[in-house]
């Protein structure tokens, strides 16, 4: 059933009425129908997450606006939970960003987040990152802000700045996007509660806290986060992850034992899986369909 709101609107109405809004990471539609029928009211596509699932590359830049944009239709056509979608540096200049926003909302995403990191950029939580000048930021900012149509497509700018310059000059410059037209800001690799403290009192704004594994971040309960001013909590790739654990072993099990027994009970049943496509109506619609032209003939 279509909804009246806008995506966007959703977004934001998810965003009021949870405190924190935990958003988790769908790497395809399928990981969506899931996250939405459990009951999730904000999922995420991650760029590392397409670039590793869809692609099998990297996190390093190396996808493409239209690589992100085919798994976008992918997951808004399966789900209406809103959708926050990583943008990466948002693919070139002011006229690629604007193009890049156009796309997004085309595509049926509700939010993105645009990063201040250099375009041969980095996972957020390595090393030897470089983000550009206070002033570029602004500027992606500003040319995001410009392209939307649906005022209510909420544009949340990411600061890498924490590890690069610390927390003042993090604070600054996510203050600095939020008077360009940010509507929330992601601190990146925040690795205490009193900087989630910190951003939340000095600004005026929404602030994600990017809760992803095996990073620079601990992973902080949701009530520790919503204590320290967290109003988003994210959690990236915490499934992907999962899925690849349980996919190695069962792929080693086959080959050393030479089927897959043992690793049954890892697996999602026959039943389970279809419960959640809604196979069984899709099937009896087919059988009706087929009815009807029997007793036409």
């Amino acid at each position: 059933m279509s909804n009246a709101l806008t995506p966007g609107a959703r977004f934001r109405k998810a965003l009021a009425e949870n405190n924190p809004l935990q958003i988790v990471g769908t790497v395809n539609a399928y990981t969506a129908l899931m996250a939405e029928r459990v009951g999730h009211h904000a999922i995420y596509l991650s760029g590392g997450g397409v670039a590793n699932a869809s692609y099998g590359l990297p996190d390093l830049g190396m996808t493409t606006m239209n690589d992100v944009l085919e798994d976008i239709r992918r997951i808004t056509g399966a789900v209406e939970t809103p959708l926050l979608v990583d943008i990466d540096t948002g693919w070139g200049g002011a006229f690629n960003i604007s193009r890049t926003i156009k796309e997004m909302e085309r595509a049926g995403a509700a939010a993105v987040h645009i990063e201040d990191q250099v375009a041969q950029k980095r996972c957020g939580h390595r090393p030897n990152k470089a983000i550009v000048t206070k002033e570029e930021m602004v500027d992606r900012i500003k040319a995001c802000v410009d392209a939307r149509t649906d005022e209510n497509f909420f544009i949340m700018a990411r600061t890498d700045a924490f590890q690069q310059e610390g927390l003042e000059a993090a604070i600054d410059r996510a203050q600095a996007c939020i008077e360009a037209g940010a509507d929330g800001i992601f601190a990146e690799a925040v690795t205490e509660l009193d900087h989630y403290k910190a951003f939340s009192s000095a600004l005026d704004a929404p602030i994600l806290a990017n809760i992803t594994e095996f990073g620079a971040t601990p992973l902080y309960n949701r009530s520790e986060l919503a204590e320290a001013g967290a109003d988003m909590v994210l959690y990236p790739l915490s499934a992907f992850r999962a899925m690849n654990k349980a996919a190695l072993m069962v792929y080693e099990n086959i080959l050393d034992k030479g089927d897959q027994k043992d690793v049954v009970d890892l697996m999602q049943t026959r039943m389970e899986l279809y419960d959640f496509l809604n196979y069984h109506q899709f099937e009896e619609k087919l059988d009706a369909l087929f009815a009807n032209k029997k007793s036409d003939q």
